[in-house]
């Protein structure tokens, strides 16, 4: 539990050092030099040059109105955070104002405009970042971005630079001054680019592949760390021995971890390690592509008899697609599947939902409706990871009904 609470803690201390750092750059380099920047804090230093009225009142105003919609898609959790940083920046914005008249509002930079500009932007993005890092934001188009991120492979930074071209161009109404607006736009792109910079440094994976004499030992060890291994059989080619190969996608931050141990065991194998751009998976990211309506929802049935799948998926209609436990590359042979083979209907849905990712229908031939014990089975889920949802139904007409009630 303390491990826990520590976790959130730092995840708090994080979003109040991107809040704080977001606030001083906006007081001492972006308003002192009248440049726009993007979000709701755009809209705020717009209406401050335009009339005086203080940014973080008009970013207050309108963040309130925002917040119901990360409730909505983001879940309290995100919301929480979001609210602390929102409510956070409010108050650091306005310390930082004042801090800024105390020192005699000072140029830092003098009469160089595009030195502001650049160091505005690395200021305010990495401040978002810090924020994004610890699984906040600071809302606005933040909050937009989050929702888009969480369906979507789309990089948080693009999709704030697309939201806040609009903002930045209608700095010309303030100013009439088109050099005005190119600043905002080198100050958007170089604050985008600072954002996914940090965002996808934290993120980053190494790929691992490793030649040892000794392979078992070095991957029971890597699975024991929590990491995955796959081993591939190969050939040398000059000695014509059989090498086996194991791969391992691991963390940025657990490579040194990963050399420690392959040290410790074969001091003398060949390894490789390459960075990787991307991870999409069982312990990394979920693949957010938003599938088209045209494509049908797959399914599993727990059955090898054609006639069965066929009248089954006439009853669903053409939205669903049934495929059969081989068809997925399920080997109910092979010793790791042998709860397929289980007789309780239950364990080998959830088996194949758990380990395979698909929705999973099966019939239950001991159930019996008098006693209140419904035939069919599914077992859902949005990813294999998650809790199985293990439901109950009389005939495929409920399952078709409820699937497409609880369609996301």
């Amino acid at each position: 539990m303390k491990s826990k609470y520590t976790a959130v803690l730092i995840d708090y201390l994080t979003i109040t050092m991107g809040v704080c750092l977001y606030a001083m750059t906006l007081a001492f380099c972006v308003l002192p030099y009248k440049l726009t920047s993007g979000g709701v804090a755009g809209i705020g230093t717009l209406v401050f040059y335009a009339t005086g009225f203080e940014v973080q009142n008009t970013y207050i105003i309108i963040n309130v109105a925002l917040l119901g919609a990360a409730i909505i898609e983001l879940g309290w959790r995100f919301c929480i955070k979001t609210i602390y940083a929102t409510f956070s920046l409010t108050f650091a914005i306005w310390a930082a104002q004042r801090i800024f008249e105390m020192v005699d509002k000072p140029l830092l930079f003098g009469d160089e405009l595009f030195m502001a500009c650049i160091i505005s932007a690395i200021g305010t993005g990495s401040g978002l970042a810090l924020c994004f890092m610890a699984g906040g934001s600071t809302g606005g188009t933040d909050i937009i971005a989050a929702i888009v991120n969480k369906y979507r492979n789309m990089s948080i930074g693009k999709v704030i630079m697309i939201v806040d071209i609009a903002i930045i161009s209608s700095c010309y109404f303030v100013f009439h001054d088109i050099q005005r607006v190119v600043f905002g736009y080198v100050l958007l792109v170089l604050a985008t680019g600072t954002i996914d910079y940090w965002l996808g440094r934290n993120n980053q994976s190494v790929e691992f592949k490793i030649f040892s004499r000794n392979p078992n030992q070095i991957a029971e060890t890597l699975v024991r760390n929590g990491m995955g291994v796959t081993i591939l059989n190969g050939e040398g080619f000059y000695t014509r021995s059989e090498r086996r190969v194991i791969i391992s996608v691991v963390n940025r931050r657990e490579r040194l971890l990963v050399f420690r141990m392959i040290k410790s065991i074969d001091p003398f194998a060949f390894v490789t390690m390459g960075n990787v751009s991307g991870v999409w998976g069982e312990g990394f990211d979920i693949m957010k592509v938003k599938e088209s309506k045209a494509n049908a929802h797959i399914m599993v049935m727990l059955t090898d008899d054609k006639q069965d799948m066929e009248n089954v998926n006439q009853q669903l209609g053409p939205g669903f697609q049934l495929r059969s436990v081989r068809e997925i590359g399920c080997d109910t042979e092979h010793p790791i599947n042998k709860d397929i083979l289980s007789p309780d209907y239950v364990v080998r849905t959830r088996f194949v939902k758990y380990y395979y990712g698909y929705d999973c229908l099966a019939v239950d031939p001991n159930a019996n409706p008098q006693a209140g014990i419904l035939p069919i089975i599914l077992v859902t889920g949005k990813a294999a990871t998650d809790h199985p949802n293990i439901q109950r139904f009389a005939t495929f007409e409920d399952v078709k009904n409820y699937l497409l009630k609880n369609k996301s």
